[in-house]
């Protein structure tokens, strides 16, 4: 990971929290203070305009930095420790992975590719429990990484020692067949991802997901939670990738209260 190099002093879960308030200032900041600066960037549109890419060509970029990533043995690292073998991707289609009855070969490091949304997902395991039926409403626990692919560093986490205790609360719904989902604000741990990025609702990429997993508590070893794997482009995830233009990768596991 780039940042290391900067803090080689610093243990590693430290950066996270690190990392992770300052994000939180930089989101807050950005929300309480957007109309004292619009004026500010104005006027840098106006000297540099011609600079800046358009929305286009950052589009355009993410393509690419997502095409390499893909093409890429990408192991995903904090400080000395593994926390994702990516590996190099073999994408298939929608069409294969419907003939492969939702499923993605692990032997083959398959992610679908969702056309419509730009969302590539891997099903680790298809998880214990049921899948989330045409008018139900559930609660989920989440606990996930979320790695920024264009700053190539692990951006947010609740997999740490440090977050152990905030788990994500998701509530889920299931509306005629749509997936719909906010993080709970009511629970006494709060959210990770609505204090760093100030969205209620769940990224629709993560969403993805939960037509195909099934949800319930881990009876045995066996017989496990739900994890899964993404690449998620801006418009499919948070407020700051929508603003910034940049895909994540995601480890996500789900498991109902």
């Amino acid at each position: 990971m780039k940042s290391q190099g900067y803090f080689p002093v610093l243990n590693p879960e430290l950066l996270i929290l690190i990392r992770t308030f300052v994000l939180q200032i930089r989101m807050t900041m950005k929300r309480i203070s957007w109309t004292l600066v619009v004026g500010a960037i104005a006027c840098v549109l106006c000297s540099c305009g011609s600079e800046d890419q358009t929305y286009a060509e950052q589009k355009e970029h993410e393509r690419n930095v997502v095409n390499s990533f893909v093409a890429k043995d990408v192991v995903l690292r904090l400080g000395e420790d593994t926390l994702v073998n990516v590996g190099k991707i073999k994408v298939i289609s929608e069409a294969q992975f419907e003939a492969q009855d939702s499923v993605t070969r692990i032997e083959n490091n398959e992610y679908v590719l969702f056309t419509n949304s730009g969302v590539y997902m891997q099903i680790v395991r298809e998880g214990a429990g049921r899948r989330i039926g045409v008018g139900e409403n559930r609660r989920l626990v989440c606990r996930f990484y979320e790695y920024n692919i264009m700053g190539d560093s692990l951006q947010l986490t609740n997999r740490v020692q440090s977050y152990a205790t905030r788990p994500e609360i998701l509530n889920i719904s299931n509306n005629s067949g749509r997936i719909s989902g906010s993080f709970d604000l009511t629970v006494p741990t709060g959210s990770l991802m609505y204090s760093t990025y100030g969205d209620r609702e769940v990224p629709t990429g993560w969403l993805k997901p939960l037509e195909y997993v099934r949800v319930g508590a881990q009876v045995n070893d066996e017989t496990r939670i739900a994890k899964v794997r993404l690449i998620v482009p801006h418009s499919a995830g948070h407020s700051h990738a929508v603003s910034s233009v940049y895909p994540c990768f995601y480890e996500l596991t789900f498991q109902e209260i």
